[in-house]
């Protein structure tokens, strides 16, 4: 197939073909040296060497000591300070981060250049680890975390594109697929194509080319890791229908062979709102890798691409129910996807060609895909996905000339070994390591039976060979991997995040429609208009975001009674409501839409709705009173405090309305939000400490938090009113601009407005690590508040 396009001929066929030639000649090498067992003695010596490292032969006592005091890799920190405690930490990173220099970067580690970076990047991760295990340090992997690395770096513009660009994919990923699955996808090609430019540009640039080539090497991974979900992941997971796959593949295959993405006008199918959502995306991501290609790496990209997606389409053609294939036909596209995967990265950087890597790339990447693949089959079993170890399951005991891929698996650690890292020691300490951690992975994960059924079905022809691999699992140690730990970690963090958010939404939504029901104030009367119009203002919309905080804090922080503290609860609101009105007022911000209908003073007058706040100033110290079951001492001093605030954010709304038309500095307007927003928030976190009797230290603590949080939201609130929808809003939107208003965004402009907000989210998170008791709603509330839309 041969198309044209501005005078370029992308022969597309050829591409594969050539491809296609150099897997079945490695695969013949692979085949040759499977078939005459040449793996197994050279092999057997090799472990019987390994092996002086991994055999530890305990006593009796040392055994039991070693049990209890080493943790589960689960508990990330603790396991880092055993590690450290133990001495092993440093010969675990450096293991670790050898095997990324082979499998992400091609590099063979016999290079003394090679061995010097490792142990650079080792000794700067050790540092870093260890400085965040301490009680008091950013945890390094969680977004705030990352963050602070952006900031180092100066790329925080970038990494708050990445977050809302990761936040939508998440949002657009169908029933069917794992959005977790897929974010972690993401993090993991973004964080390999930056090792490939931070190998790639040295320690010899500029500060300014630095964060230029990682700010580009973020976009890059991204634009490129959007393909595994989008692609990949779409195609095998039968969410699009027989009509709407043949359009997608179709569609795919013209950009790659013409190096243009087709513009899509219609599309049929149930599926039309998510493929236009990803033609959007994938056409963007294209564009910007194409417009990073140099003229020379533009066609090799192009090249890399093809052979990748044409592997894949091959294999994703295949079925369970076609006993004919051959072995070459489960094999070569095997390498070919493994191989081009990672040989496009460099393209992706226009990293300069390197025959030696690109051979090592190539002939690695089989050595990984049959290890995902022996992981996976049980899954790829029930999908019906046809991979040398599903297809051996089904077939072995009908078809005598099928190719093991047990054995095939060891026939490449053999033949990387020895003639492709010409039996180098360390590579073969890495690979060996690798390899014995990844069957004691699966054995921990299926257990002891079905491991022994697998290895019984495909244990190969040489039984010596095989008890030897088989004690080597047993009695093997010190064979973890730090990416294996931190995959683990993500997987967990996400799950874990996953279900905190659900249980962080029921309850906000549980809280609010109890807050609804408790919150309306009855008469005495047949008709009080105050009453009326306080309960006009009541019954609005309102996310209750403040008395759901009072709720979490008191019950699940200090094991208040709920009814204990209702009275507390509808005081907030009461109060919440009354600012407000106030605020709304023509002489004030003027507004005419308020949690999604109009504005008090417009449906009453502006002295019915000063009567109203007033009301519900009052209302809300009536309310603290009723708190009977506390000590009257703690009772006053929580209605101390409850006025004492109430003044302050009166103080916060008089410097607001003297700064209309003012240009503020940064410092003021930080000093308005907190008076008008931060202090709202202190206050539902700090009444319900009050009555738990909280520490002042403590109290201090989640002072610091509250003030950061309200600055956030009151930055986000900014944002939505310059850029937000105004139906979610439930408000009018551009009202601070047509007000000439001083906010975040009027002072440092959209972008930094943004890098403030999660200057502010990490202050706020940073807090949080001192607070002494369970953080997790307070965790999402601040999450909520940087990713809310309305």
């Amino acid at each position: 197939m041969i198309f044209l396009k501005e005078e370029i001929v992308y022969q597309t066929d050829e591409w594969y073909r050539l491809a296609e030639q150099k897997a079945a000649s490695y695969f013949n090498v692979l085949f040759e040296q499977l078939t005459d067992k040449s793996y197994v003695p050279v092999l057997t010596k090799d472990i019987h060497t390994w092996k002086q490292n991994h055999i530890h032969h305990w006593s009796i006592f040392s055994l039991f000591s070693r049990k209890n005091r080493e943790p589960s890799s689960k508990e990330f920190h603790t396991y880092i300070q055993w590690l450290n405690y133990t001495g092993k930490l440093e010969g675990y990173l450096d293991r670790s981060i050898s095997y990324l220099f082979m499998r992400d970067l091609g590099k063979a580690l016999d290079s003394v250049e090679t061995q010097a970076k490792i142990e650079q990047v080792v000794g700067n991760l050790k540092k870093s680890l260890l400085d965040s295990t301490s009680s008091s340090a950013t945890d390094s992997f969680s977004l705030a975390g990352v963050y602070r690395w952006a900031q180092k770096e100066g790329v925080e513009s970038t990494f708050v594109w990445l977050i809302t660009k990761l936040k939508n994919v998440a949002s657009n990923i169908p029933q069917g697929m794992e959005a977790e699955h897929a974010q972690r996808k993401l993090i993991k090609i973004i964080a390999g194509v930056l090792m490939h430019e931070i190998e790639e540009m040295g320690g010899n640039v500029s500060t300014e080319e630095r964060k230029r080539r990682l700010e580009k090497a973020i976009r890059l991974g991204y634009s490129y890791g959007l393909t595994y979900p989008f692609i990949d992941d779409l195609l095998d997971a039968n969410i699009l229908s027989p009509k709407e796959t043949k359009q997608y593949t179709e569609l795919i295959r013209t950009t790659l062979t013409t190096g243009y993405v087709p513009e899509l006008r219609y599309w049929s199918g149930k599926n039309k709102n998510l493929i236009f959502y990803i033609h959007k995306e994938l056409r963007e991501a294209f564009q910007y890798i194409k417009s990073n290609q140099r003229p020379e790496t533009k066609n090799i990209f192009l090249e890399q691409a093809y052979v990748f997606f044409q592997s894949q389409e091959v294999d994703r053609e295949k079925t369970l129910s076609n006993g004919n294939y051959t072995n070459e036909e489960l094999y070569i596209p095997v390498i070919l996807k493994s191989s081009s995967s990672r040989l496009i990265v460099r393209t992706v950087i226009t990293a300069p060609e390197d025959e030696d890597i690109d051979n090592r790339t190539f002939y690695y990447g089989i050595y990984n895909q049959l290890a995902d693949d022996f992981s996976d089959m049980f899954d790829d079993m029930r999908d019906g996905a046809v991979t040398p170890y599903t297809y051996y399951l089904k077939y072995h005991d009908q078809r005598d000339d099928l190719i093991n891929p047990f054995e095939m698996y060891w026939t490449v650690i053999s033949n990387l070994i020895h003639n492709v890292y010409h039996s180098d020691p360390k590579t073969r300490e890495i690979i060996l390591d690798r390899a014995i951690n990844g069957l004691k992975r699966f054995k921990k994960r299926a257990g002891n039976h079905v491991y022994n059924e697998v290895m019984e079905t495909f244990a190969s022809g040489n039984p010596s060979f095989n008890h030897l691999l088989q004690t080597m699992v047993k009695k093997a140690d010190d064979v973890d991997f730090f990416d294996k730990l931190l995959r683990d970690r993500i997987i967990a963090i996400l799950k874990k995040d996953k279900k905190e958010r659900a249980e962080f939404v029921d309850k906000v939504e549980t809280i609010r429609e109890q807050m609804n029901e408790m919150l309306a104030i009855s008469s005495s009367r047949n008709v009080d208009p105050i009453i009326e119009a306080a309960n006009y203002s009541l019954n609005g919309d309102g996310k209750r975001l403040r008395p759901i905080i009072t709720w979490v804090m008191g019950v699940e922080g200090y094991g208040l009674a709920q009814s204990s503290i209702v009275p507390l609860l509808k005081s907030l609101e009461y109060m919440h409501t009354a600012s407000l009105i106030f605020d709304d007022l023509p002489s004030q911000d003027n507004a005419k839409m308020r949690r999604g209908r109009p504005t008090l003073h417009q449906v009453k007058n502006v002295a019915v709705a000063e009567l109203t706040g007033l009301f519900l100033t009052q209302k809300a110290i009536e309310e603290q009173t009723t708190l009977t079951q506390f000590d009257s001492k703690t009772v006053l001093q929580l209605i101390q405090y409850s006025t004492r605030i109430t003044g302050e954010m009166c103080k916060g709304q008089v410097m607001d309305l003297e700064s209309k038309s003012k240009r503020l500095t940064l410092e003021q307007l930080q000093a308005v939000s907190f008076y008008k927003t931060g202090i709202a928030f202190e206050a539902s976190i700090i009444m319900p400490a009050i009555l738990g009797k909280a520490t002042e230290q403590e109290q201090s603590t989640l002072k610091e938090f509250s003030r950061h949080a309200g600055i956030a939201f009151q930055i986000k609130d900014d944002l939505l009113d310059a850029e937000g929808d105004e139906k979610l809003l439930g408000k009018s939107v551009g009202k601070d601009t047509e007000n000439n208003n001083s906010t975040f965004v009027t002072i440092l402009g959209i972008e930094n407005a943004r890098k403030e907000l999660w200057e502010h989210y990490c202050l706020a998170m940073e807090a949080l690590e001192k607070v002494p008791r369970n953080t997790t709603f307070l965790k999402h509330l601040v999450n909520y508040i940087v990713n809310r839309d309305h």
